[in-house]
């Protein structure tokens, strides 16, 4: 089995793990040794599979103006955390590769392998409610015909990604790929980054 067809099995056993309860307050249960990359992969697609849902939540018009506020923060807090979960995957792959020599002539990528992943990540959930839309008994034939023409175009979109992954990687491995990475460094939730926040700081600091 090569790399993107374990991961993407790791991230279908995710889905279908959360769907058995299909609640974003339900804790899960990773199956793999702590430490290993399945296990931050599906850390990370259960992040993504929960935010997924927030965000379906979140669009409900008669949602109460506080609780919406209550899961867009939320949210925000699960995009920190996927962040930070991808660079430490990214780190997981220079810590892999660290001994690997690039070439002269190597090229650098527009993405990182985890940056990669995390598509990869967002896909199959893309595909997964796809299909279901797809499929939906309560919905028009119309409708299901269009979603499946949209699930159609996603399964090649998951052939290409999953063959450009698997390249990245081998090219790494190889030296024709240098492997660089830089950290987000996401600001919004910075109090001293975020001009709103440290604001706040500073007045609360005068009021005192």
């Amino acid at each position: 089995m090569n790399f993107t067809k374990k991961a993407w099995s790791i991230f279908e056993n995710v889905i279908a793990d959360y769907h058995v309860e299909d609640n974003v307050d339900v804790i899960p249960k990773n199956p793999h040794k702590n430490g290993t990359l399945d296990q931050l992969l599906y850390e990370k697609n259960w992040i993504d599979t929960v935010q997924w849902h927030l965000e379906d939540i979140i669009r409900d018009e008669n949602i109460e103006p506080n609780e919406a506020l209550k899961i867009k923060r939320r949210i925000d807090a699960s995009n920190q955390k996927r962040t930070d979960l991808v660079e430490f995957i990214d780190s997981y792959f220079l810590q892999k590769y660290k001994q690997i020599v690039p070439s002269q002539d190597a090229k650098i990528n527009t993405e990182t392998p985890a940056w990669a992943l995390d598509r990869f990540s967002i896909l199959a959930l893309k595909i997964y409610h796809m299909s279901c839309e797809a499929n939906r008994s309560s919905a028009d034939q119309e409708h299901r015909d269009k979603c499946q023409e949209k699930l159609n175009v996603l399964f090649e979109q998951k052939e290409d990604l999953s063959e450009a992954i698997n390249q990245l990687l081998s090219d790494i491995e190889s030296g024709g790929i240098k492997l660089k990475v830089y950290k987000q460094m996401k600001m919004y939730n910075d109090d001293s980054l975020n001009p709103i926040l440290y604001q706040k700081v500073k007045d609360n600091e005068e009021k005192y």
